[in-house]
């Protein structure tokens, strides 16, 4: 094969590779449409939560945390869908089994930051202490 042939070849590959991202166009368009009505979906599932948790005399913090979980959950998912119409070859079986390896390194890796930010979901949700609210424990003294 000489010059002229890797170059033929070359060529061929690039025209093949313009064809296909040509082809796939319209499902990426499709799929940025989808992820922008999950992503504005998610700002008034946001509003709607945190609706739901002052009605239910939650306190500000856990109602900020709760709105901003349930929006990051909408657009996990909007996400989610929109890979799955924009690439023919990706299933959600494939995020999920992603997720789940990722899941045990990063839990390893963030072990402690991990089990603190549930600990303050926690506190959040159970309400021991109120904004503003002074705690003296043993030598350390700070206010909520």
């Amino acid at each position: 094969m000489g010059v002229s042939g890797a170059w033929s070849d070359a060529w061929t590959q690039l025209q093949e590779m313009v064809h296909d991202f040509v082809g796939a166009l319209p499902r990426v368009g499709l799929a940025i449409i989808i992820f922008a009505l999950f992503y504005l979906a998610a700002r008034w599932i946001k509003v709607v939560v945190k609706g739901v948790a002052q009605a239910a005399d939650m306190s500000s913090g856990a109602e900020m945390v709760l709105g901003r979980l349930a929006r990051w959950l909408t657009i996990g998912f909007g996400l989610v869908v929109a890979l799955t119409v924009a690439v023919e070859s990706f299933t959600p079986g494939q995020f999920i089994q992603f997720l789940g390896i990722g899941s045990v390194a990063i839990g390893f890796a963030f072990h402690d930051i991990l089990q603190n930010f549930l600990a303050g979901i926690l506190l959040l949700l159970t309400e021991p202490f109120k904004i503003g609210d002074q705690i003296i424990v043993n030598q350390f003294e700070g206010t909520v």
